[in-house]
């Protein structure tokens, strides 16, 4: 092949790429390219869609872009319906929750109150006992109104924590005030000083308790 006859043909494969005709490159592997014709590829090409425009309907096109818009329509009626419904259900369950938070208070509200109700009447049992003459033994009295007051947290379901002596010191429901000198054994409980309490349970009050002195 001659210098022209090279640059010629460079000239006609960089005219080809350059107007996006066809690109050799991308023929198939299978696919003998020194065979391949690109002007008569590119002819064919603009033959088949200059055919496919001259054979369609314009009344079956029009139809077909109508359907088109409807369906379009369609799908954005729906997805406004769908997005009504989701707000809805957002606005209810919001509703929702506000009342089960008010039921919840209400309920925590009237439980205290009923609570309450019954230790104003172990109150009262207490200051008629102290209305007694000096010279009366309101012992008796006493320990009835006691009696009464563990009735009503036993009907709470809260237990007193009030260990013996001797028994292992547990942190989490004994609050230790001192090391005492005992005769129990080092590091055991010596005595209880106050009484704890629990519910459910979470412990209300720990019991104040003192431990016998190591050696």
């Amino acid at each position: 092949m001659s210098e022209q006859d090279a640059a010629e043909e460079a000239r006609t494969s960089d005219d080809g790429d350059a107007d996006g005709e066809v690109d050799i490159e991308d023929a198939p592997e299978d696919v003998d390219t020194d065979e391949i014709d690109l002007d008569d590829v590119a002819g064919e090409a603009d033959e088949d869609l200059v055919e496919r425009v001259a054979e369609s309907d314009p009344e079956e096109i029009a139809r077909e872009l109508a359907a088109l818009r409807s369906q379009t329509e369609t799908l954005e009626a729906e997805a406004e319906v769908l997005e009504d419904k989701l707000k809805r259900k957002q606005a209810e369950f919001q509703n929702y929750k506000k009342r089960m938070d008010k039921r919840r208070e209400e309920e925590k509200q009237r439980a205290t109150e009923d609570l309450v109700s019954r230790v104003l009447d172990v109150r009262d049992n207490l200051e008629r006992a102290l209305e007694q003459d000096e010279d009366t033994d309101i012992r008796g009295g006493v320990e009835s109104t006691l009696r009464q007051l563990d009735d009503v947290l036993d009907a709470e379901n809260v237990d007193v924590i009030d260990p013996d002596p001797g028994e292992d010191v547990d942190p989490n429901v004994h609050q230790v005030l001192a090391n005492v000198e005992s005769e129990e054994e080092p590091g055991a409980i010596a005595d209880v000083h106050r009484p704890g309490y629990e519910m459910a349970d979470k412990v209300l009050r720990e019991a104040q308790v003192t431990v016998s002195k190591e050696e």
